[in-house]
C-alpha cells in the first residue's frame, strides 16, 4: 500500500471513530422516546439488557443499544435499582440512567385508619400489590395509626415493624411522663382503655371526658359496659362484623371482652388506638361524670347519675326508633 492511500484511509478511519463518539456523546444528552409520561416497573435482579428492554418496550427510549452501552460505561459508578419509576417527558439518556442509579422510584402512601384491629390492618396490607412477602399478625393495640410511605417491592413485614417502631416511640413518651395519681399498672391496661375510648367516639374533644367516665367506673368497680368491646369478644369467638349494634342476647354472650358480665378491663386491647385515643387515657377530664349516650348527631351526652342517663337514654332510643323507620 503506497503512503498517500496509508495516510488516506488513516484519516478516513479517524474520522469515523471521531463521527461515531461524537454521534454517542451527542446521544447521552438528546431527547429519546415519546412525548408521554409511563410509569415502569424494574424487577429485582433485572439485567441491563432486559431493563433496555423494558424501557423501548414503553418508548421511553427509541433504541436499546445507546442505553445498554452508556450504562454499561457507567455502571462502575452506580448499578441501575429496582423499583417502580415514573419517567416525564423530556427523555435523556442521562437523566434516566441517573435516576435508576439513584433508585428515584415512586413512593406510595398508606395511611392506618385509627381503631382498626391487627387483622383488618393485615387485611389491607395482604391487598396491596406493591409489597412483598408475607408477615405475623401482630398483637392487637401494637400498631400506630398514621400514614406510611413505601416504594413497590419494600417487604410487608418491615412495614408493620415500622408502625410498631412508631408506636413504642410514642406510647413510651406517654408512659414516662404519666401522673402517678393513674390506676395504670402496665403499658398494656392503658392501651387497652385507649382502645375502648377510640371505639366508643370520634370526636377529639370527647375522648378525655370517655376515659374519665371508664376510669371513674374502674375506681368504683362498676361495669365498663362497652359495647365495643362486646362486639370484639364475639369477633373472636365467631368471627362476627365489627362495628353494629349488639342485640340483647349477645350482650349476655360469655366472652372474656363482655365488659357487661365482667368488671375491670377486657384482657387486651380491642384494636389499635390512635395518638389523641392515647393520649386522653393519660390526661383525662376532670369529672365525676359515670354514663354517657349517642345524642344522634354524632356526639354523647354524658351525666353523673343513672337517673338523668336514663332521661338522656330514652331520647337516644327514640331517635333510633325514628331513624329506623
Amino acid at each position: 500500500m503506497n503512503k498517500p492511500l496509508f495516510i488516506f484511509l488513516t484519516v478516513l478511519t479517524f474520522c469515523k471513530i471521531f463521527i461515531a463518539s461524537a454521534f454517542f456523546l451527542i446521544s447521552y444528552r438528546a431527547e429519546v422516546g415519546d412525548k408521554q409520561a409511563h410509569t415502569v416497573i424494574i424487577p429485582l435482579h433485572t439485567s441491563i439488557n432486559q431493563i433496555a428492554l423494558i424501557l423501548k418496550k414503553n418508548h421511553i427510549i427509541d433504541a436499546d443499544i445507546p442505553f445498554k452501552l452508556w450504562a454499561y460505561i457507567l455502571s462502575p459508578l452506580s448499578s441501575l435499582k429496582a423499583g417502580e419509576y415514573e419517567f416525564l417527558p423530556p427523555y435523556r439518556l442521562r437523566d434516566i440512567i441517573a435516576k435508576l442509579q439513584r433508585g428515584e422510584t415512586i413512593v406510595r402512601r398508606f395511611t392506618v385508619v385509627e381503631g382498626l384491629t391487627s387483622a383488618e390492618i393485615g387485611k389491607q396490607l395482604q391487598d396491596l400489590p406493591f409489597l412483598q412477602g408475607e408477615h405475623v399478625l401482630p398483637e392487637e393495640g401494637t400498631l400506630l395509626p398514621e400514614t406510611y410511605h413505601f416504594s413497590y417491592g419494600d417487604q410487608r413485614s418491615d412495614l408493620i415493624k415500622r408502625m410498631q417502631r412508631a408506636f413504642q416511640k410514642e406510647i413510651q413518651k406517654l408512659w414516662q411522663a404519666r401522673s402517678l395519681a393513674l390506676p395504670y399498672k402496665s403499658i398494656k391496661e392503658a392501651v387497652t382503655l385507649a382502645s375502648l375510648v377510640e371505639k366508643e367516639t370520634a370526636i377529639p374533644e370527647e375522648r378525655p371526658r370517655v376515659a374519665a367516665v371508664f376510669l371513674n367506673r374502674l375506681r368504683l368497680g362498676m361495669p365498663l359496659q362497652c359495647d365495643a368491646a362486646v362486639l370484639y369478644g364475639l369477633y373472636q369467638d365467631k368471627r362476627l362484623a365489627l362495628n353494629r349494634h349488639l342485640s340483647k342476647a349477645e350482650l349476655k354472650a360469655l366472652t372474656p371482652y363482655n365488659t357487661y358480665l365482667h368488671k375491670g378491663l377486657p384482657p387486651t386491647p380491642i384494636c389499635n388506638p390512635g395518638l389523641a385515643s392515647l393520649r386522653a387515657v393519660f390526661a383525662p377530664s376532670d369529672t365525676k361524670e359515670l354514663y354517657f349516650v349517642a345524642n344522634g348527631q354524632g356526639g354523647h351526652v354524658f351525666s353523673e347519675t343513672y337517673q338523668v342517663h336514663s332521661k338522656h337514654h330514652k331520647v337516644w332510643r327514640k331517635i333510633r326508633k325514628k331513624a329506623a323507620s
